[in-house]
């Protein structure tokens, strides 16, 4: 008999099965089940959504034409939340009709089988999809588990379809966006490179997003699925050469700041702007290092900046 509790994860893949006839339902669990598979049920579209929320299914097998939420609007909304867009969707319609089908890989769907279905090409389907869908499933989790910062942006819309926790926060505190929007200058940057990244299997150069003395750098992974690109996200800040600066000239942290962008090469309305003052602040600034130095000018209060950031950092002198 078909049944709604939950499964615990283990290694039998875990199939949704959508269908407001239970006969259907009965057939297609039983099929299901004695291959192998764990299977969880819905008869409605809402109760769809549920499931596949708490479930997190490797597969979901969904009814087109069912009362209140039909198949395509499960599948938009399946699709629209990070949570389950990554799992695909096989349609089961008796629509045969090219613009049904059409719209069926429209609104998110993989593959579709024909009614009445036939249980050996509903298995051969699902085996076809699931393996791939498991592999990244796996690899989504151990990402999250180890705390990386990792995305999936399906290329053709945009959308960002699936990131870990600390993916979340970053793009959030860099660009205040969140799922499913990914923030332009990622999506141009993309868009420009994945197409070569695909043919050449040669990774693209990265994209660098500034943020004062922090950094956040995003790196084309791999390709996840046929339009979805796996992408991971490092932050990279120089806060401790900051705090190194002013403990070396015994600098304010105002004055470690401003020797820092000097150092980079900024000028007082560019530092200005960093730092969220006035150029005649900056200028402020500037003169009381320059008593703390011992210098008269911007160039050797950056050399001296510098040589101390190459004792530090060899890696980010230059």
């Amino acid at each position: 008999m078909p049944t709604n509790r939950l499964p615990e994860r283990g290694s039998a893949p875990v199939v949704l099965i959508v269908d407001d006839v239970p006969d259907n339902l009965a057939v297609l669990h039983d099929a299901l089940d004695e291959s192998g598979y764990t299977v969880l049920v819905a008869t409605d579209g809402t109760s769809a959504l549920q499931r596949a929320a708490q479930a997190r299914p490797d597969i979901v097998l969904l009814d087109a034409v069912m009362p209140g939420l039909d198949g395509f609007e499960v599948a938009r909304r399946l699709k629209g939340d990070p949570l389950t867009a990554h799992i695909p969707i096989v349609f089961m319609t008796g629509l045969t009709e090219t613009e049904h089908v059409v719209a069926a890989f429209a609104a998110g769907g993989v593959d579709y089988v024909t009614k009445p279905v036939r249980t050996t090409e509903v298995l051969a389907r699902i085996a076809a999809h699931m393996q791939g869908a498991r592999q990244a499933r796996q690899a989504r989790n151990a990402l999250d588990a180890f705390g990386h910062a990792t995305i999936t942006i399906r290329a053709s819309d945009g959308r960002l379809v699936w990131h870990t926790p600390l993916a979340r926060r970053l793009l959030h505190d860099y660009f205040g966006t969140e799922a499913p929007l990914t923030p332009a200058a990622v999506l141009d940057w993309l868009q420009t490179h994945a197409a070569q990244a695909a043919a050449t299997a040669t990774e693209p150069p990265p994209l660098t997003i500034v943020q004062g003395a922090r950094r956040l750098i995003f790196r084309l992974h791999e390709q996840s699925g046929d339009d979805e690109w796996l992408i991971v996200m490092r932050e990279s800040s120089d806060a401790a050469l900051i705090e190194a600066l002013g403990a070396a000239f015994r600098l304010t942290a105002r004055e470690a700041e401003v020797l820092y962008w000097v150092a980079k090469g900024k000028i007082n309305r560019d530092i200005g702007d960093i730092l969220g003052m006035s150029p005649a602040t900056v200028k402020k600034h500037l003169e009381h290092v320059f008593a703390k130095l011992g210098v008269e000018t911007r160039t050797a209060a950056a050399g001296r900046a510098m040589e101390r950031v190459r004792q530090l950092r060899p890696d980010v002198a230059g």
